[in-house]
C-alpha cells in the first residue's frame, strides 16, 4: 500500500501525526486516516516487540517487564478514591482544549493558564487551575468501545466485557463479568475487622431498572461485591440514617435478633441447598458487621464535619459525595467509587457547552479541588490515590442531535484524559499528547487495562495475581500495564 501512495498524500499524513496540519472533519472520521495514525505511531521497539518475540514464541517485553516494575513501585497507596464520571466528559472543554483548531472543533471555552507553566485547563475549572501541581493528567487514554455498556464495564473492572450483544438490557450488569476493581481487591485481601473493603455512593449506575456492568463482583459471587450506598448525602434528611438502627432498637437487641435468626439459618440449610454459595448469608454478614461498626457508623455522620468543610466541598451532590468519600477513607474503607452523576450525566449529546458550564464544571472544579486540599491538610493524600475517569471522551467535532436546540458531542473512546493524585503519583506532569483536534493520540496510549494494572500496584496487588471464577478456573487480575509514567519514569 505504501508503495503506491503518493508523496504528497504521505508528506500530509505524516503531517497530521505531528500535529501541523488540521484534516477536515470528514478526514477525522475516516478509517483511512485512523489507520495511518496507527501506523506511523508504531515505534521500532513496538515493531520488534510485537514481532521478533511472537516469531520465537516469547513473551512481549512489556508482559517480561511488567513484574519488575510493579516490584519498583511497590505499594505506594492505603486507599484509593476512584471519581467516576458516567457518560465521558468532553477532552476538548476540560483538560485538553484546541484553542487553535476550528470552531466547530475548539468549542465554546477558553484556556486558561495553572500552576504549572505550559499546562492550560478550561475556564470553568479555576480552582483546580491553582491545583495542577497536585495532580497529573493522562491526555492519551484511549480504547475501542464506543458504547456506554461495553466502555463503563472496561473502565471500572479493566476488561473486556464477556458478551457485547444488541440492545441494552442484555449487556446489563451480570454475574458472569469481570469483577470491579473493590471487589477483585475484596477477593484477593479479604478482611473480619467490620470495614468494607470497597464502598460506591452515592447512588448505584442504572438506566431505570437496568443496572450498567462493572459495579459489583460478577463471577466472584455477591460475597465480594462492594458496599452499594443509595441516598443523597447533601439532602436535608440525610444524617448518619444511612447505618442507623430504628427508634427503640438497641445494639442488644439486634444481637439477640441475630442469635435466633442463626438457629433458624441453620435448619433452612438442613432442608435446602443454597443457590449461590456465599450469596445471602455472606450479605447478611456483611450488613451486621457494617452495623455495628463504630468507625463505618461515624463515617456517615456528616454533621460532625465543621461548616466551613462542608461549604468548601460545595453544598451539592458532587461535593458532599466526595467529602463522604473522604471520611469512607478515614475509617479504612480501600476503595471507594464516588460516582459524579447518575448513568449519562456528562453524556452531552445536547447541551455540551450549557450543561458544562452550568450544572457540571464548576461543582465538579469546587469538590475535586477541596478533596485535594483536605487530603494534603490531613497527611492522607500521600497514602491516598485519587483517579478521575470517565469510560471514554467526546468527539472532536460538535453536533447536533434533530430537534435540539443546542449543540453537543458524541461518544469518543480513541482519545481523552484521566487526572491522576496523590499516592505516590508526580504532580504536576502531562502525560501524552492528542493531535491538533484531540481526535488520536499521537504518543503512547493508555487503557483502562493499564489503569486497572496500575491501581492494584499501588495497592501492592501484582498484575500477575490470580483471580478464579465460580466454576474455579484460574483468571488473571490484570490484562493492561503499569502506566510508569506517574511515578516518574
Amino acid at each position: 500500500m505504501l508503495a503506491t501512495m503518493s508523496q504528497e498524500l504521505l508528506v500530509r499524513r505524516f503531517r497530521y501525526c505531528s500535529g501541523m496540519l488540521i484534516p477536515t472533519l470528514k478526514e477525522i472520521m475516516s478509517a483511512d486516516y485512523r489507520a495511518t495514525k496507527c501506523r506511523l505511531q508504531l515505534t521500532r521497539r513496538d515493531w520488534l516487540r510485537s514481532t521478533g518475540a511472537a516469531a520465537f514464541g516469547l513473551p512481549s517485553l512489556s508482559t517480561a517487564s511488567r513484574g519488575a516494575a510493579e516490584e519498583k513501585l511497590a505499594r505506594r497507596a492505603k486507599s484509593i478514591i476512584l471519581i467516576y464520571l458516567p457518560g465521558g466528559l468532553a477532552q476538548h472543554d476540560s483538560f485538553d482544549l484546541k484553542p487553535d483548531a476550528p470552531a466547530e472543533i475548539r468549542g465554546d471555552f477558553r484556556p486558561i493558564a495553572t500552576d504549572v507553566p505550559g499546562l492550560n485547563v478550561c475556564e470553568h475549572l479555576p480552582l483546580l487551575a491553582r491545583r495542577a501541581r497536585q495532580f497529573s493528567l493522562v491526555r492519551t487514554m484511549s480504547h475501542s468501545e464506543n458504547n456506554h455498556f461495553p466502555a463503563t464495564h472496561k473502565a471500572l473492572t479493566g476488561h473486556v466485557m464477556p458478551r457485547q450483544l444488541p440492545g441494552d438490557a442484555v449487556n446489563a450488569a451480570s454475574r458472569n463479568d469481570w469483577p470491579s476493581y473493590a471487589a477483585a481487591y475484596d477477593y484477593l485481601r479479604p478482611r473480619k475487622d467490620g470495614i468494607p473493603n470497597g464502598v460506591s455512593l452515592p447512588y448505584p449506575l442504572a438506566g431505570g431498572a437496568t443496572p450498567w456492568p462493572g459495579q459489583h463482583a460478577g463471577y466472584l459471587s455477591a460475597r465480594h461485591d462492594p458496599w452499594q450506598l443509595n441516598q443523597d448525602p447533601n439532602q436535608k434528611t440525610y444524617r448518619d440514617e444511612t447505618l442507623s438502627l430504628p427508634a427503640g432498637i438497641t445494639i442488644e437487641r439486634v444481637n439477640r435478633r441475630q442469635q435466633l435468626l442463626a438457629q433458624f439459618e441453620h435448619e433452612r440449610q438442613q432442608r435446602v441447598e443454597v443457590a449461590e454459595a456465599g450469596g445471602y448469608g455472606d450479605l447478611h454478614h456483611t450488613a451486621m458487621e457494617l452495623l455495628t461498626s463504630g468507625n463505618m457508623a461515624l463515617a456517615f455522620q456528616l454533621e460532625r464535619e465543621p461548616d466551613a468543610v462542608r461549604d468548601a466541598y460545595g453544598r451539592h451532590t458532587f461535593g458532599q459525595s466526595l467529602l463522604l468519600a473522604r471520611r469512607m477513607v478515614q475509617a479504612g474503607v480501600t476503595i471507594v467509587q464516588a460516582n459524579m452523576g447518575g448513568v449519562q450525566t456528562w453524556d452531552t449529546h445536547e447541551k455540551n457547552f450549557v450543561g458544562l458550564r452550568e450544572t457540571l464544571l464548576p461543582p465538579l472544579d469546587r469538590a475535586l479541588s477541596a478533596l485535594l486540599d483536605d487530603l494534603a491538610a490531613t497527611g492522607l493524600l500521600d497514602e491516598t490515590l485519587i483517579v478521575m475517569t470517565g469510560e471514554f471522551g467526546r468527539t472532536p467535532a460538535i453536533s447536533m442531535v434533530p430537534g435540539a436546540e443546542y449543540v453537543g458531542r458524541n461518544h469518543w473512546a480513541h482519545v481523552y484524559t484521566a487526572l491522576f493524585a496523590g499516592g505516590g503519583v508526580q504532580a504536576g506532569k502531562v502525560i501524552g499528547h492528542s493531535d491538533a483536534v484531540g481526535a488520536y493520540p499521537v504518543t503512547k496510549s493508555f487503557s483502562p487495562d493499564d489503569l486497572g494494572t496500575t491501581l492494584f500496584a499501588a495497592l501492592g496487588i501484582p498484575a500477575t495475581g490470580e483471580l478464579r471464577d465460580q466454576f474455579g478456573r484460574p483468571l488473571p487480575l490484570c490484562s493492561g500495564r503499569l502506566i510508569e509514567e506517574l511515578y516518574g519514569s
